[in-house]
């Protein structure tokens, strides 16, 4: 169940107006591959069909990444989430491929080249913590989260101590934790405490691991915004110990 105590959420839940294509995937496909307080936390039982490892994304954007990292990994079942509404129905529509409402209900479904490998929870990933079991997740992506660049805003950054003890406890040993920010004050926040954790270490040798992203890596629009503003990313890789 969840937390009975509810955190805090600062940000966006909803931005401009949502085509009738999205709410109406918003208000008649969310349900099929959402999360929410009845939902057991099984390998063989979260998906449609038993999955070999399960990764998290927490705050997955308008969905590109999620979307494209589960379409290349069918093997893989992956929880995302996030609370922005427009981001949620755009993940959808590209899960469904369905871009206008003319459509029944129930013929709503995936893209045929799609596994049912993704199930969403559309709220503060805060909630969720109680109810998922320890050494759960095999991988967990935080990318490009806002940086909360004000000194008077720090403790608003998800990378924190006090959430770096529940990633540390759902994340698997030897499970990653990528961090993609293309904000230096972000990069160096996110340096400084993680090096200050006990329980991951840096997997990084040379500078290549974090300037330049994985070889599976899938490019998020946030991404490609940075780069023409002329923001590099960066890439970091913490290994649970």
């Amino acid at each position: 169940m969840f937390d009975i105590s509810t955190p805090r959420f600062f940000g966006r839940r909803k931005g401009r107006t949502i085509r009738k294509a999205k709410s109406f995937l918003l208000e008649n496909f969310l349900n099929a591959v959402k999360i929410d307080e009845n939902t057991i936390f099984d390998k063989d039982k979260l998906f449609s069909s038993p999955v070999d490892e399960v990764h998290l994304e927490i705050g997955f954007g308008d969905g590109a990444h999620l979307a494209g990292i589960s379409l290349m990994n069918k093997n893989i079942g992956f929880v995302g989430v996030e609370v922005f509404q427009n981001g949620i129905a755009h993940l959808l529509t590209l899960m469904t491929g369905i871009k206008d409402a003319a459509h029944r209900t129930q013929d709503i479904s995936l893209l045929p080249q799609r596994a049912d490998n993704v199930r969403i929870f559309d709220d503060d990933v805060r909630l969720l913590f109680s109810q998922i079991p320890d050494n759960f997740f095999d991988k967990i992506y935080l990318l490009f989260p806002d940086p909360w660049p004000k000194k008077r805003h720090a403790d608003r950054r998800f990378v924190n101590p006090q959430n770096l003890v529940e990633l540390a406890r759902i994340l698997k040993k030897g499970g990653i934790l990528q961090i993609a920010t293309d904000h230096k004050v972000y990069k160096h926040h996110v340096l400084h405490t993680m090096a200050q954790n006990k329980d991951f270490i840096w997997t990084a040798k040379t500078s290549d691991d974090w300037r330049y992203p994985p070889k599976d890596w899938v490019e998020t629009k946030y991404q490609k915004k940075a780069i023409r503003e002329g923001r590099r990313p960066v890439f970091f890789e913490y290994q649970k110990i």
